[in-house]
């Protein structure tokens, strides 16, 4: 058992989800099928069936046409798969060739590659790219840091609003009376900013 054992099934998954994600960025289900409607469509018109004996011949006079209708479904499939910005286009043609297969190509390969590529042009016509996934902002915002939830905004608290310093009553300071807080206090000669009414003593 080598070193290398365990890293397998981690490759394996990491192309799995590559695929995934390669495959979900374009019509890819729409390509598949209308190669699949072009295989036996081209095919039947050159086959012989066996039966005992006798072989059966299912080629018709059109071969070469069924031949192009066939190549040309499978053209288009991969345009679907590679060329996706041609979508609209290629399923309106995988449809059209589908049609005229019928007439030229044994009912269109006995109708499996004529179903086969009509459910893949529709595919094709209806597709559209999937909308960019939304920013994580508001993820982010609501998630504080290693996963917990951001801290809730600051509020105030009760005691700090100002409701509580206009119905608080005004207590002396320490280095002033009771007696002294009642009577009025004598502003001449200080500054409205060093006066005792804010509870500092002028410096003169």
């Amino acid at each position: 058992m080598s070193a290398e054992t365990p890293a397998a099934p981690g490759q394996f998954t990491r192309r799995r989800l590559q695929f995934r994600a390669w495959r979900g960025t374009r019509p890819f289900w729409a390509g598949l099928y209308v190669m699949l409607g072009g295989l036996p469509i081209a095919y039947f018109p050159y086959a012989h069936l066996q039966i005992g004996h006798l072989t059966l011949a299912m080629a018709t006079t059109a071969g070469a046409g069924s031949l192009i209708i066939g190549v040309l479904l499978v053209v288009l499939g991969f345009s679907l798969w590679f060329q996706k910005h041609v979508r609209t286009f290629a399923g309106v043609a995988a449809i059209l060739l589908a049609l005229v297969s019928i007439p030229v190509s044994n009912l269109g390969g006995f109708l499996i590659g004529f179903l086969f590529a009509m459910v893949g042009g529709a595919l094709a016509v209806s597709w559209a790219p999937g909308a960019p996934p939304e920013p994580q902002a508001l993820a982010e915002d609501t998630q504080g840091e290693g996963g917990a939830p951001a801290a809730a905004p600051y509020e105030a608290a009760p005691h700090e609003s100002a409701s509580y310093y206009e119905a608080a009553p005004q207590e002396p300071t320490p280095h002033e009376s009771a007696d002294d807080a009642d009577e009025p206090k004598d502003l001449s000669g200080t500054s409205p900013v060093n006066n005792g009414a804010n509870g500092r003593h002028s410096a003169g």
